[in-house]
């Protein structure tokens, strides 16, 4: 399958940075690409539709109608539409730092997209992210297959990785595997300094031309994996690597294969070696953040699996499975995202290819999820592991819950039950009770927690319980409230203590409990 040349990545001179910068702030933010599109538009832009866009932006003279246009689009546009959306840039000043290819000098010539460029905006415990980010065009601009080392722009991964990052205070970050370098964004705004690594020399080009574009300084390096930072400690480690499972006869048949998704090696080894290896990377106390897919084996449980990946980490390890999919809809979806499309002879030889590999493994079904490790503060104490399956999607923040939950489990590994009898917890902010009884009867036939926030998480306590976290309001002792129910229900207080304090250990974990 012939490939298209790689163009070469932007850069923004430090001279340039500004004027590009504040044209774009004025003229292109995501609310004005969104009036500009209106809610059906950008709906269906969302889900990879351009005809809406298209129609909704044609032949518009506004600023934000004509940049959505170029760069979101890849539609032409005039020299003089582009000098009135973008004045103090202008198309000459576009051209020269390479976001788009102009024929001539006159008004009326057209001119091109040579990348995607789009504002991304967000809000965590950081605080308020507004950037604009730049990638190579994919498919629905360009109408051609993507070339092998394609930079990818923000897709659904990054905004989950972004989204379960930690955002408290670190001071050096490695963001592996950067891409087209959001991630690093992300984190210079809680790090003193941020260092970017990636096998793909152009991608490195877009992170520094984004982090021009945002004002951010990135210290950037060229290699594989963990190689560049051989010897080096860092406080947060955060990695979208490229996880998919790709059979070995892929890369010798010529059948697609993508820098930023196939990490070249036979089956889910690529993440299993970076879960082993990054733990040596973290500073005492430091977290990495990782995406991931794994494989379940015909008669194995895939928890096992994963458990002994951390276990050769040797630190924390928390996994979060969040969806499987089956061996041909695994296939599927990747070489969709490939540019093969279903029915074609070559869409069917890359199919069989990746089944034959799966079934030549006994891999029944890949998982995907998040990993997080952590390496405690004091390495004397026998490490936590935690392998779970939440299949909620991540469409907030949840940067704030990991963090309270790795704080929660230090706290619990290094205090005993005394210690805890002795603690204050209170019910967390977004938890509420649910009853449901059944008509005219006075006692509940359920009664469950839920959380507003975190995983969204239900837990169904009893009512010894459900008796404490109703008292929990930080005024008592945990130890005074059980003594206070095993008066009320007359039960020696020991018993009381035996099934209360290990379930209210779990809804410290969890989040519907807080220390004040």
């Amino acid at each position: 399958m012939s490939r298209p040349v790689s163009p070469p990545p932007p850069h923004l001179p430090a001279a340039l940075a500004g004027a590009v910068r504040a044209d774009l702030a004025e003229r292109f933010t995501r609310s004005e690409v969104e009036d500009v599109l209106g809610p059906v538009a950008t709906a269906a832009l969302g889900r990879d539709e351009p005809v809406a866009a298209r129609r909704a932006t044609a032949a518009s003279p506004e600023p934000a109608a004509v940049l959505t246009r170029l760069f979101m689009l890849g539609v032409p546009v005039t020299r003089a539409e582009l000098d009135a959306a973008l004045p103090r840039t202008t198309t000459a000043g576009a051209t020269a730092v390479g976001l788009v290819t102009a024929a001539g000098e006159a008004g009326d010539d057209e001119v091109r997209a040579t990348v995607d460029l789009r504002p991304y905006e967000a809000s965590d415990a950081a605080g308020e992210a507004r950037w604009w980010v730049a990638s190579d065009l994919g498919e629905l601009a360009t109408g051609a297959s993507l070339h092998a080392d394609h930079v990818l722009g923000i897709g659904g991964a990054s905004l989950t990785l972004a989204r379960i990052t930690v955002r408290d205070r670190r001071p050096l970050v490695l963001d592996l595997g950067t891409g087209c370098g959001v991630q690093a964004l992300h984190a210079s705004r809680h790090a003193d300094a941020v260092v970017g690594t990636d096998v793909s020399r152009r991608a490195l080009g877009f992170a520094a031309f984004n982090a021009a574009l945002a004002g951010v300084a990135l210290e950037l390096r060229e290699g594989s994996l963990l190689e560049p930072v051989r010897g080096e400690r860092f406080d947060l480690v955060v990695s979208n690597p490229p996880f998919v499972i790709t059979p070995p006869a892929a890369h010798a048949a010529g059948l697609p294969v993508m820098e930023y998704r196939d990490g070249a090696l036979p089956g889910d080894s690529l993440v299993r070696d970076l879960v082993a290896g990054v733990g040596a990377h973290l500073a005492p106390g430091g977290v990495a953040q990782l995406l991931g897919n794994w494989e379940h084996h015909a008669g194995e449980d895939w928890r096992e699996r994963v458990s002994a990946w951390l276990a050769a980490a040797g630190t924390d390890g928390w996994v979060v499975q969040r969806e499987v999919q089956d061996p041909a809809e695994y296939a599927h979806t990747w070489l969709r995202d490939g540019g093969l499309r279903p029915g074609t002879a070559l869409f069917d030889a890359a199919l069989s290819a990746w089944l034959d590999d799966f079934a030549a493994r006994g891999v029944d079904g890949v998982g995907f999820g998040y990993l997080t490790l952590r390496r405690p503060a004091d390495d004397a104490r026998a490490p936590w592991h935690r392998v779970e399956e939440v299949d909620a999607p991540v469409h907030r923040a949840l940067g704030g819950h990991v963090a309270e939950v790795l704080a929660a489990q230090e706290w619990l590994a290094t205090h005993d039950d005394t210690a805890l009898a002795g603690s204050r917890p209170v019910v967390a902010a977004d938890v509420t009770e649910e009853r449901y009884l059944r008509p005219g009867e006075p006692d509940p036939l359920v009664l469950q927690l839920r959380q507003g926030a975190g995983f969204g998480r239900t837990v169904r306590p009893g009512t010894l319980v459900a008796g404490a976290v109703g008292a929990c309001d930080g005024e008592l002792t945990l130890g005074q409230i059980v003594g206070g129910l095993a008066v009320l229900l007359d039960q020696p207080a020991d018993v009381v203590a035996a099934e209360v304090l290990p379930a209210v250990r779990d809804l410290l974990l969890d989040g519907f409990l807080r220390l004040p």
